[in-house]
């Protein structure tokens, strides 16, 4: 049943993270960056106060890779989005449903970001983080877990942002969820990252064991196609089957230079040991020629679109191009990753291969991992890519007192390692037990006191008063 709710604070903190190792992919190197952390009161209608969380990096050039902006100028952009999310619900004064709230601010959300040059993917940042936290607090308020909480449909989600689904679409399909046990990890080879020999793709030092891999390419069919054969080379030595997926970050120009990448997979033989593995190819093109540009041909091949996913309608468009899935991240959004999953599975039901994959924007060990891993157990991401514990060294320069609570209250996550606390993986697999907790998938909170408020950066010129 939903409950409604209003909003009293919404506070923003933030915290640096060192990268263990340069992390390379489209057209950025991060060696590090802050991770943003929300903390919302609100109250519930008839139940009282809670206060909830939530935590996501600022990262830069993948919200917004413009050439002309700087990396910093992007996370620039990520902190406007949250100041500018944070004045639409804190103005709505009557009590709403969590989604109802959502969906009151996001359209206005992206126009404001608009008038300052923010584009829609970067401005849904802020909106995201806030409902995370929102949800936390309300499934806290209400004593329920987040797979229990949205089978009942707590947060009142429904169709109003998703002209082709009705109500009993969302309905039904949030009534019968079941959370995935297990979900394995898909291991990042970022552009940077060691192919061969010790340290290397196939070294289950390196890999954790992980038997789906995620493979970053430059653009460049000849160079892609050579660095796919040498890695291709070396997990045909696991001793375990594996599934790998492809990631361009939009640095394929167009369908004609996509096109001889996929030339390239069909036919020569030092890359069969990647295509006959391959389950799908993600955002290869910009977002913006990704939305006019028909896969045609290219469709024999599955297709997901990432960056391009900067709307409610971004999944009906994408399907019409040929392509057969989306990304589910929770910094894109909880809400829209829910639509997209009931979308799949109608489209799924009546016979068209549809589907929502699993990615990770580098999420890091805590709040942020837990609650993107338990969006995907909840929309059936039987396996997604998981960055964080790659690189960052375990929790990083959290303090040592907040990853010591967070290994105690989730002791199937995380286990002691070489004197760090590190994410713990099974046979490839994380646990989803200790999600199970009330509150959106954690039983913790970050240690307040111990980070700083989040770097409040100043509105730029509305673009119709620039001159």
């Amino acid at each position: 049943m939903p409950y409604r709710l209003v909003v009293k604070d919404i506070a923003f903190f933030e915290r640096p993270v060192t990268f263990a190792r340069p992390f390379r992919f489209g057209a950025v190197v991060i060696n590090a960056t802050p991770q943003a952390f929300v903390r919302v009161e609100i109250e519930v209608e008839g139940k009282g106060s809670a206060v909830g969380a939530s935590a996501e990096f600022l990262v830069p050039k993948w919200f917004d890779k413009r050439p002309h902006l700087t990396p910093q100028e992007t996370v620039t952009e990520l902190r406007r989005s949250l100041m500018i999310a944070r004045d639409f619900y804190l103005a709505h004064t009557a009590f709403e449903t969590a989604f109802g709230l959502h969906a009151a601010c996001i359209g206005a959300q992206i126009e404001a970001c608009a008038r300052e040059d923010i584009p829609p993917l970067a401005a849904a940042y802020g909106s995201a983080e806030i409902d995370k936290a929102i949800l936390d607090a309300l499934l806290r308020c209400t004593g329920a877990n987040f797979f229990d909480g949205m089978a009942a449909n707590i947060a009142g989600v429904d169709a109003r942002l998703s002209r082709d689904l009705g109500d009993d679409d969302v309905a039904r399909f949030l009534t019968g969820r079941k959370r995935l046990e297990r979900v394995a990890i898909r291991h990042t080879v970022g552009m940077d990252d060691k192919v061969e020999s010790e340290g290397g793709v196939a070294d289950i030092s390196e890999n954790a064991g992980a038997r789906y891999f995620k493979l970053k390419l430059n653009g460049d069919p000849a160079h892609d196609a050579d660095r796919l054969s040498r890695i291709g080379k070396e997990l045909a030595t696991l001793p375990y089957d594996y599934r790998v997926t492809l990631d361009a970050n939009e640095q394929y120009a167009d369908l004609p230079v996509l096109s001889g990448l996929i030339e390239r997979l069909d036919r020569e033989a030092a890359l069969q040991p990647i295509a006959q593995k391959l389950l799908y190819i993600e955002q290869p093109m910009p977002r913006d020629i990704t939305k006019a540009s028909p896969l045609g041909a290219l469709a024999r091949r599955d297709f997901i679109v990432d960056e391009a996913d900067d709307s409610y309608d971004a999944f009906p468009v994408a399907r019409a191009l040929g392509y057969r899935g989306i990304s589910s991240k929770s910094c894109k959004g909880i809400y829209k990753s829910v639509i997209n999953a009931t979308r799949a599975a109608k489209w799924s039901t009546a016979g068209e291969k549809c589907f929502v994959a699993g990615e990770d924007l580098t999420c890091q060990a805590g709040l942020a991992v837990q609650q993107d891993l338990a969006l995907g157990a909840l929309i059936g991401a039987t396996h997604a890519e998981r960055n964080g514990h790659h690189y960052v060294d375990g929790f990083g320069d959290t303090p040592a007192p907040e990853a010591e609570a967070f290994l105690a209250g989730h002791a199937d996550l995380y286990a002691r390692d070489g004197g760090k606390i590190r994410l713990a993986i099974h046979d490839g697999d994380l646990l989803t037990g200790s999600l199970t907790t009330p509150g959106f998938a954690t039983a913790v909170h970050p240690d307040w006191s111990e980070m700083s408020p989040l770097a409040e950066p100043t509105a730029k010129i509305p673009l119709e008063k620039a001159v």
